[in-house]
């Protein structure tokens, strides 16, 4: 595993979120079922990218509690023009590594990141949201699908 680090400026996002636990992934689909008809109201966007945000409160141990929020979004210039009963967020600026994530396997590649590549990288996880940005190489349920996997990182204090 092999990440670019970058420093990451403020991203405006637009999209809908719902609180789930661990073992909900079918509240994953059904919030991108519910977004990708609305996508079209965003009137700024920036991209043609998809954004799957996780937004989880951290405990002491750097485990995600049991509940967290997650989103089906896209990124916006503005929140000047705001759909009716969509919601915006500004992902905080910061370090991330990111990851290129191919099959559709998310777990382990996410397992594999926090297992083998964090504890010899010299850094932390951060308090900010963990994204998933979906382009032109992202091909929903297909094994050869493509996205890259942005988590949010520190140094670790000496």
């Amino acid at each position: 595993m092999n990440p670019k680090i970058l420093e990451v400026s403020e991203i405006k996002v637009i999209g809908l979120s719902t609180t789930i636990k661990m073992h909900e992934q079918h509240k994953v689909f059904a919030l991108w079922k519910q977004f990708m008809p609305r996508k079209h109201e965003l009137k700024t966007l920036v991209s043609e990218e998809l954004i799957a945000m996780q937004i989880f409160n951290l405990q002491k141990n750097v485990e995600p509690d049991e509940d967290f929020d997650i989103w089906a979004c896209a990124e916006v210039e503005d929140f000047n023009t705001m759909p009716q009963n969509l919601k915006s967020f500004i992902i905080p600026s910061g370090k991330y590594a990111v990851f290129l994530h191919r099959g559709m396997n998310a777990s382990l590649t996410y397992q594999n990141i926090m297992t083998e590549w964090l504890p010899n990288s010299g850094y932390v996880i951060d308090d900010r949201p963990h994204f998933q940005v979906m382009g032109q190489t992202y091909k929903n349920g297909s094994p050869d699908s493509e996205e890259d996997f942005y988590v949010p990182i520190r140094l670790i204090k000496n």
